[in-house]
């Protein structure tokens, strides 16, 4: 399978830092004010599978409206953008406990070559976006006909050049 991520040796450690500073702001929130409201940045789980004809993305991305998903190929990497945002109507002292997260989010990752940037499709279904990334004709797998028997046996089978 080709491997579509780009290795981004620091994003452990961001994520582990955005825990550990809503970890610290529950903690010592300012006078019961809830700051974890305010928007940071997220990534939102992938899954990426492939067969011989495509490879196909799935995001996790419930809550955000199809206007606010921007999705673009270029130079052969796939960028991901997407914001979700906070309900209005509701107020924000009211919460006691907030995990989904909100903000932007940009994700990225290198296309192989066989893909064909051309007819690439999005779908956002049920909070799921699904991206399909069809593989080029000359890239997919050709079966050959295997012949049984030896070289000898198929020539003799032709026409004898006898004088």
């Amino acid at each position: 399978m080709t491997v579509l991520t780009r290795w981004e040796p620091f994003r452990e450690f961001a994520t582990l830092q955005d825990r550990m500073n809503r970890l610290f702001r529950e903690s010592f929130n300012d006078a019961g004010r809830d700051e974890s409201l305010t928007s940071s940045s997220f990534a939102p789980a992938v899954d990426v599978y492939e067969d011989e004809h495509k490879v196909t993305l799935k995001i996790e991305v419930p809550g955000i409206e199809e206007k606010d998903i921007d999705v673009r190929v270029e130079n052969n990497t796939l960028t991901v953008r997407g914001e979700r945002k906070i309900e209005k109507e509701e107020k924000e002292e009211n919460y006691r406990r907030v995990e989904r997260q909100y903000g932007s989010f940009v994700r990225t990752f290198t296309l192989p070559t066989t893909v064909d940037n051309e007819h690439v499709t999005a779908n956002y279904d049920k909070g799921v976006l699904k991206i399909t990334l069809p593989k080029k004709a000359e890239a997919k797998p050709k079966q050959i006909k295997v012949n049984v028997g030896s070289e000898r046996q198929i020539e003799a089978k032709g026409p004898s050049k006898a004088a």
